[in-house]
């Protein structure tokens, strides 16, 4: 921190910082498609630990982005795998022995799963190679089965988090529940945290760090679409959670912005039909495939997508509505911890 003034460190939550190597207690959301190499290691490189989103790609295509996260930073990062049958091919293991065992030849040192606990036997494989294993939760209960695999650390997502949401609880009634619940684990919060507030209010219901998402998507550094990310910077309603999204993965909650679509569908869920052949809302290249996206696609929208941004996903969290700008991430990090320590501080007094 430039401006020693205000002596984070003194203020904020340390245990990030001892174990894992990283200055401040920031972490990025791992996010599939809009959570690149170069986001990734922008926010190791503000200090905090970068992540890299997987979702539905090959194991070879994992080993490109560690490689590729490497080229641009020296310092920790981790990546990001959903444990969950799905994918633009049929419904197959987003996440499978191989991925698992790419990280192991790759040496990544930080490996968390979302959605379903994975097996035990991934949790060991990783340990053995000396990586360490957290688990994003949406329950106490989905807490103490991570804690049963034998994960480091869990990530505890309140019903806040935008994209796909497992947590059906407010983020500071759900956070001491699980930190009482997996102790001494180390536990991290999610879900709605854009702004020095949010996270001072998630430090002081006992979290080690907080991890953050939706601000990061309106960066200059994420993969997102331009037009996606001036529509997070443009939000001045409230996110809507819906299952309407996804052929690719069907059935599944997401937090998203109201757009034409959602509005159209709200309460009728349900009814959506399968994806019909020839009926197309954009394209996508998925690698060096061209992908078609069908209507009610949750391919988050990337750039070089093209097609009817009334009619995409558009992954948000609840917080969105205080994000009104694109920025480095460098800022974005270093104006949430500045605030945060701040607002702690101020607390205090």
């Amino acid at each position: 921190m430039s401006d020693t003034s205000l002596q984070p460190r003194d203020v904020l939550p340390s245990r990030l910082a001892r174990e894992y190597g990283v200055d401040v207690p920031f972490v990025g959301a791992g996010m599939a498609f809009v959570g690149g190499p170069r986001l990734a290691a922008a926010v190791s490189n503000a200090g905090g630990l970068g992540m890299l989103g997987t979702g539905p790609i090959p194991p070879a295509v994992v080993a490109g982005l560690v490689q590729a996260t490497r080229g641009m930073t020296s310092r920790p990062f981790g990546i990001n795998f959903i444990v969950a049958n799905g994918s633009p091919t049929g419904d197959q293991p987003f996440t499978t022995d191989e991925h698992i065992e790419v990280c192991v030849q790759q040496g990544v040192k930080l490996v968390t799963f979302h959605w379903n606990v994975p097996p035990e036997r991934w949790v060991r494989r990783l340990h053995e190679a000396g990586a360490r294993v957290w688990m994003q939760v949406g329950s106490v209960t989905q807490a103490r089965e991570a804690v049963a695999v034998g994960v480091d650390g869990v990530i505890v997502q309140g019903v806040e988090a935008g994209g796909h949401v497992r947590g059906t609880t407010p983020l500071l009634t759900l956070l001491p529940e699980v930190i009482a619940a997996v102790a001494p684990r180390l536990v991290l919060a999610a879900g709605g945290i854009v702004d020095g507030a949010s996270a001072a209010a998630a430090f002081s219901a006992g979290a080690e760090g907080v991890w953050v998402g939706t601000r990061l998507v309106a960066s200059e550094e994420s993969d997102a679409h331009p037009e996606y990310k001036q529509r997070l910077a443009a939000a001045n309603t409230s996110t809507a959670v819906t299952t309407l999204f996804g052929p690719e993965w069907p059935g599944q909650p997401m937090r998203v912005l109201r757009n034409r679509v959602v509005s159209e569908w709200a309460g009728r869920e349900g009814q959506v039909p399968p994806p019909q052949p020839g009926v197309s809302i954009g394209r996508a290249m998925m690698g060096p495939v061209p992908y078609e996206m069908p209507k009610f696609s949750a391919i988050l929208p990337m750039p070089g997508v093209t097609g009817d941004f009334e009619e995409m996903c558009l992954a948000a969290g609840e917080g969105v509505s205080r994000i009104h700008d694109i920025r480095p991430v460098a800022q974005i990090v270093d104006e949430m911890i500045r605030d945060a320590a701040q607002a702690l501080r101020t607390a205090r007094k």
